[in-house]
């Protein structure tokens, strides 16, 4: 929530600056009308086609999730669907019932 809360404000701050750049409520529509660049860069990737971006989109998140389930690089995980190891860097789960009773507040979250 704190990252799209800062992807709606920075492109209005760059607004200020000088820069021209659709509204954030308007940016996703941008593809239909000119292209998106990204960046700002034509040059550097310039997309048009909004079934060719969600395509790859799916490939990478998939390829991603694909790594993800088979053990990706720490070996093959115990439970995969619920924090620990890499996913758990201040070590809640090492517990048990603690990492039960926070799986529970998490969903009712």
């Amino acid at each position: 929530a704190m990252l799209g809360a800062l992807g709606c404000i920075f492109p209005e701050l760059l607004n200020g600056a000088g820069f021209d750049l659709p509204v954030w409520f308007k940016a996703g529509g941008t593809i239909f009308d000119k292209g998106i660049d990204y960046l700002g860069n034509p040059s550097l990737v310039h997309a048009q086609s909004a079934l060719a971006v969600l395509a790859v989109q799916v490939v990478l998140m998939g390829a991603s999730e694909a790594y993800r389930f088979n053990g990706g690089p720490l070996g093959e995980p115990k439970d995969i669907i619920y924090p620990g190891g890499a996913f758990d860097p201040l070590g809640f789960a090492k517990d048990p019932s603690k990492a039960a009773e926070l799986k529970v507040k998490e969903i009712k979250n």
